[in-house]
């Protein structure tokens, strides 16, 4: 795999898995006290942003792991068992 696409695959990966990650654990600050005047009332009270996207580079790296192991294994779509189609009557006859 060239090193440029290895790059680009694993940064599409890394954000189509920091989405979810955002969303875990996350609390709202529901009392009045904590709430900062101005701010969204559905806004998270702590954003823990270092742990979310070190828990995202995990799962990333894992992910583009076997993305890589995938695509490197020298498996194609033809040797995956998938049913084969009847076949057609009109081609039988040509060989």
């Amino acid at each position: 795999m060239d090193p440029i696409s290895a790059v680009a695959i694993f940064f599409i990966i890394w954000w189509l898995v920091f989405f979810p990650v955002l969303t875990f654990g996350d609390r709202r600050s529901d009392a009045a006290a904590d709430r900062v005047p101005g701010t969204e009332p559905g806004a998270p009270a702590r954003t823990h942003l270092k742990r979310r996207v070190t828990i995202t580079t995990v799962i990333a790296v894992v992910v583009f792991g076997a993305v890589y192991l995938a695509l490197n294994s020298g498996l194609t779509l033809d040797d995956l068992p998938f049913p084969k189609p009847p076949p057609v009557p009109e081609y039988e006859n040509a060989r």
